[in-house]
């Protein structure tokens, strides 16, 4: 309980140093890409790893599963990139979730194929 008691005031002074703080606004704007930035290159860094890992079985696909595989990881990224513009619309919400499903599919898709014939 004491802990919990802690935590939330450590949130709310964090948060009353946004409001009262001048530039406080752009502060934290700056620490959120930040944040951003290093959750993108970490995900970055997670990729060349699974690649290097993984480069005998990704070869071994053969090139139609492999540029389906490339080809939707490029989607994924072409979406996130796109996230704030697509969200701007109800249809751009839509759009925006059908294609991660649709990368995701292929995905699985070219997995599923993978494991089958072994």
């Amino acid at each position: 309980m004491l802990l919990a008691a802690r935590n939330i005031a450590i949130v709310l002074a964090l948060a009353a140093l946004v409001v009262l703080v001048p530039g406080g606004g752009t502060g934290a704007s700056f620490a959120l890409q930040a944040v951003s930035m290093l959750f993108l290159a970490v995900i970055g860094w997670f990729g060349y790893v699974s690649y290097r890992d993984h480069r005998m079985g990704i070869y071994s696909l053969g090139s139609r599963r492999r540029a389906l595989l490339y080809g939707s990881i490029g989607l994924v990224v072409l979406t996130l990139t796109a996230t704030t513009r697509l969200f701007e619309t109800t249809a751009g919400r839509v759009v925006w979730l059908l294609l991660l499903v649709a990368a995701a599919y292929a995905t699985f898709a070219v997995v599923w194929s993978a494991r089958k014939y072994r």
